[in-house]
């Protein structure tokens, strides 16, 4: 939105800095070694946070950094990420293509300025200054704070200036979270009096007397508001020098800074005036023909007016643009125009921007301090406004819509309209309360029936989004009994209640709210409809056990869906391809769903859909914890995890955290699998879509306790419900270890009633191996079937599921170990589970299995070095060794995941890894050990 403000050093020397000068060397240092670092500036307003960068500047050039300056400004607010993009990609617009208007575009942008970043680090080390970070726009201090953590093994100097007394939540929060991630904090305090002293000397040229210095006295230790005061009393002529020292002529201390500025004001002409004036109200960095027009001059008659402000020192040059010396300098020329002046300026200056092409975000900024009621025109700018920012920051969308909502009459339908628009976005934010609050405040206010439809339809689905689908049908349901609602809302009503039955497991009731939905959607000519009746269909196929036309309807709709232009959006929000990648993994197309999830990753980042990268990550997880892929999956789910927090979402935290308990469990590390479960069910509150996978990990965690019947017992939900939906929230995989825990608990009831659901899925499914695999295996368990058993192991060996493959030879082996002693076809069977669970990771599995082969009095082998070790080159999985040798190629992470067909956030996840396992901090670091190794002859542990 405009140009990085020119470095200019607010002092004429930084004075009494030494130790902060020397902590930014040390920072410089830290950075040269391969160390990406953070340090946090903070200071009150005038102690030299611009000097001390300005400073740094100079030392980190003359060191052969790449040096970004971003200098935030209040109206950056509507202008996101602005600032950033322009110092990190040469201009405010984004490098990468964009995705279309209506997507989310805030990951996409952050992961393109990491690409950026990290390209840039590779030619030479890069030190970012963000100055006056107060001013960010909520999407650059979310940048802010998540930047130094993913570039943290990058040459990336990250030095953040932000005022000590900035009251916004969002930049208190900035500083926390990068201060609990190890930033430096450096906050500058008053000079002591020796250094206001040699400020004096500076401006001055002679020594401050005695009474000069209690004069300076007055500044507190600001330097800025020092040097103001000095040069009041040099150009007052209210000092006298004498043997090199310099006295005051006058013992009255000037009145104040602001009068100080206004006293310099009267000095200048008229013209210079008015020229500061206005452009205190246009922002800390203005147009000089915005400024023209609101004169009803022409540019060329400002010129000398230009240059009696610069004479001043008041004004300095920024670009194309001009920035006032100091944000004091400018908070002191608005602060004296009268309120009402104000006011009518703010507005004339929107009506001067909109004359001249200027930005929609910047008009609206005008309009809303403007106040007042608001013309048509004004309405369109604002609510145009609202749109555009949604996309990156919705939280600031939100707030300009409820503050344009403010400038129309309390019944205004319009009013409600930004109102539901803004709870809407905020739903998309941290700001879940809020946007709820606000939901219910309006519909308080009795608005029209179909306006009071639309906020409730808003909350369903927020409740939604946050996993508690009980509030979000008590929403929905409420909407519905309204009197004339329009029909596309009623729609939009019943597919959102719908799919919160769909969520709840409660198919019937989610065929039951169809009542013609599907028939007339397959008539529309919009096909993001047709494709949303598709998913839904597909849906209530596949959790009615259905599964080969589930997987046909699938396949349609993603189909369907990626030959459309620019991709579809579904209300509720859901992506064909992740619902495809969904099905695939409980049907005999296992292979096929690494395909599908690559592709559709890809596809959703290319259009923006920022929302949906979670459930991405942990449909991976799950895709390969049924092919026992434990490492793998463990890092897919941390990557969710990641990006989870990064959008401040929490739907798919359950699942990446049952996961990750599936997996620590087996691995053996009970007591992490216990504090991932506890994260699991304090993410989100009441019943969660998720509620069968952590119900499995619960199970698996207290059976690995040797808490048989607890684990029966927390099986208990599966008898709540729908059975089938329930069963099929999980992979056929895991189904079987269902009926093997009720069994070891004791509750024969529960693995008979799993056993009755999977052989009706046979009966329907009798094309789907894996079922009939598993059908065989439960009916083993159940009855100490030998034959079963060894229907499954051949089944399983078929589908690539190695996990159930692995216990499959376990049961098999343990049943005929237990009645017919030791025999060659059990031990066969249990060492071929030791292999598998050797294999794939599973430390606790695999000593289960060899406790067994003991008793039949075979020494099985143990786990694997690699698997065994849980540090140094030994303890790095396959995955983990693939990234390693293309960091020490250069590759940048962007690179390396293209180069992989994964996700730049599983790199990221990887190389977390690598760097924890081989004791380093570095890209550096890795790159010398690998060369050593090299050198060495040892490339591989």
């Amino acid at each position: 939105m405009h140009d990085a403000v020119s470095r200019t050093t607010y002092s004429p020397h930084l004075r009494g800095r030494d130790d902060e000068i020397g902590a930014l060397r040390a920072a410089l240092d830290s950075v040269l070694r391969g160390e990406g670092t953070c340090v946090l500036l903070e200071g009150a307003s005038g102690t030299g946070k611009s000097g001390l960068l300005t400073r740094l500047d100079e030392l980190a050039g003359a060191a052969g950094f790449d040096v970004l300056w971003v200098r935030a400004d209040e109206l950056d607010q509507y202008a996101p990420l602005a600032a950033l993009h322009s110092a990190v990609q040469g201009s405010a617009a984004p490098a990468r293509g964009a995705p279309d208007a209506t997507g989310d575009r805030r990951l996409w942008l952050l992961d393109g300025i990491t690409d950026a970043l990290e390209e840039r680090s590779q030619r030479a080390p890069v030190a970012v200054l963000v100055d006056d970070a107060q001013w960010a726009d909520p999407a650059t201090l979310f940048a802010l704070r998540t930047l130094p953590g993913r570039l943290a093994a990058y040459r990336v100097l990250w030095v953040i200036a932000v005022r000590s007394d900035a009251e916004r939540a969002d930049v208190t929060r900035m500083s926390r979270v990068l201060r609990d991630r190890g930033a430096q904090g450096l906050t500058l305090g008053p000079l002591p009096a020796a250094a206001l002293g040699q400020l004096a000397t500076d401006v001055l040229g002679a020594a401050p007397t005695p009474a000069l210095s209690r004069l300076l006295d007055g500044s507190a230790g600001n330097p800025f508001l020092a040097i103001e005061l000095l040069r009041s009393l040099r150009d007052a002529d209210a000092v006298g020098f004498h043997g090199g020292t310099a006295t005051p002529l006058t013992r009255e201390i000037p009145a104040g800074f602001r009068r100080s500025v206004q006293e310099r004001l009267d000095r200048l002409p008229e013209d210079a005036r008015h020229l500061l004036q206005i452009g205190s109200v246009l922002g800390r960095a203005f147009d000089l023909g915005t400024v023209a027009r609101m004169l009803g001059r022409p540019v060329g008659g400002l010129l000398s007016a230009v240059d009696a402000v610069m004479r001043a020192q008041l004004l300095v040059s920024a670009g194309r643009r001009f920035a006032f010396r100091h944000d004091l300098i400018r908070q002191a020329v608005h602060d004296e125009l009268p309120l009402p002046v104000r006011v009518a300026l703010h507005r004339d200056a929107a009506d001067a921007l909109r004359e001249g092409g200027g930005d929609r975000a910047e008009i609206a900024w005008h309009l809303v301090l403007a106040g007042g009621t608001v013309d048509d025109a004004s309405l369109h700018t604002l609510t145009t406004a609202v749109r555009e920012l949604s996309r990156t920051v919705p939280g600031s969308a939100a707030d300009l819509a409820r503050q344009a909502a403010d400038l129309l009459p309390a019944h205004d339908a319009r009013r409600v309209e930004l109102l539901t628009n803004a709870a809407e976005l905020l739903g998309w934010t941290r700001r879940v309360t809020e946007a709820l609050e606000l939901v219910d405040a309006t519909i308080c206010d009795g608005p029209a029936p179909a306006q009071e439809a639309a906020l409730r339809l808003v909350g369903g689905e927020i409740h939604q989004a946050a996993g508690d689908d009980a509030a979000a049908m008590a929403h929905l349901e409420r909407a519905l009994e309204l009197p004339d609602l329009p029909e596309d809302l009623r729609v939009r009503l019943l597919k959102a209640k719908a799919t919160a039955h769909i969520h709840r497991r409660e198919i019937a009731a989610a065929e039951e709210t169809d009542t013609g939905l599907v028939e007339a959607a397959y008539r529309s000519a919009d096909p993001a409809v047709v494709v949303s009746a598709m998913v839904f269909q597909s849906q209530t196929a596949f959790y009615r056990g259905r599964l080969s036309r589930a997987l046909e309807l699938a396949e349609h709709s993603a189909l369907r869906a990626a030959t459309t232009a620019d991709g579809l959006r579904l209300r509720p929000p859901r992506i064909p391809a992740l619902w495809l990648a969904i099905a695939l993994v409980s049907s005999d197309r296992l292979e096929d769903t690494a395909r599908v999830l690559r592709e559709g990753r890809r596809s959703a980042e290319s259009l923006g859909l920022g929302w949906s990268l979670p459930h991405w990550h942990a449909c991976q997880a799950i895709a390969l914890l049924e092919g026992g892929a434990l490492d793998d999956a463990a890092v897919e789910a941390e990557a969710c995890l990641t990006v989870a927090g990064e959008l401040e979402t929490a739907r798919a935290v359950p699942l990446a955290r049952a996961v990750l308990a599936l997996v620590d469990t087996a691995r053996g590390d009970v007591a992490q699998a216990g504090a991932h479960l506890r994260a699991a069910t304090a993410a989100t509150p009441g019943a969660t879509p998720y509620g069968p996978w952590t119900a499995l990990a619960h199970a698996r965690v207290l059976q690995a306790q040797g808490r048989g019947t607890a684990a029966a017992e927390a099986l208990g939900a599966f008898h709540s419900g729908d059975r089938t939906a329930w069963l099929l929230s999980l992979p056929p995989g895991h189904w079987p270890a269902l009926a093997r825990t009720a069994l070891r608990g004791g509750d024969r009831a529960t693995a008979g009633a799993v056993a009755a659901v999977v052989h009706t899925l046979a009966e329907e499914n009798g094309d789907q191996g894996v079922v009939l695999a598993v059908r065989d295996h439960i009916d083993g368990l159940l009855h100490d079937d030998p034959v079963a058993l060894r229907a499954a192991v051949a089944g399983h060996g078929l589908d690539g599921r190695l996990p159930a493959l692995a216990a499959a030879h376990e049961d098999l082996g343990a049943l005929l170990a237990a009645t017919r002693g030791r025999t060659d076809e059990a031990v066969a069977a249990l060492e071929e589970a030791a292999r598998l669970t050797a294999a794939s990771g599973a430390v606790h599995d695999h000593e289960r299995v060899r406790r067994l082969l003991r008793d039949l009095g075979v020494r099985a082998a143990g786990m694997p070095r690699r698997a065994a070790a849980t540090s140094g080159w030994e303890s790095l999985t396959e995955s983990e060794l693939k990234v390693v040798p293309l960091v020490a190629e250069g590759l940048t992470n962007r690179a390396i995941a293209d180069r992989l067909y994964v996700s730049v956030h599983t790199v990221n996840t990887h190389l977390k890894h690598v760097f924890t396992k081989l004791g380093i901090n570095t890209r550096v670091e890795l790159t010398r050990l690998v060369v050593e190794r090299a050198r060495s002859g040892t490339d591989r542990p």
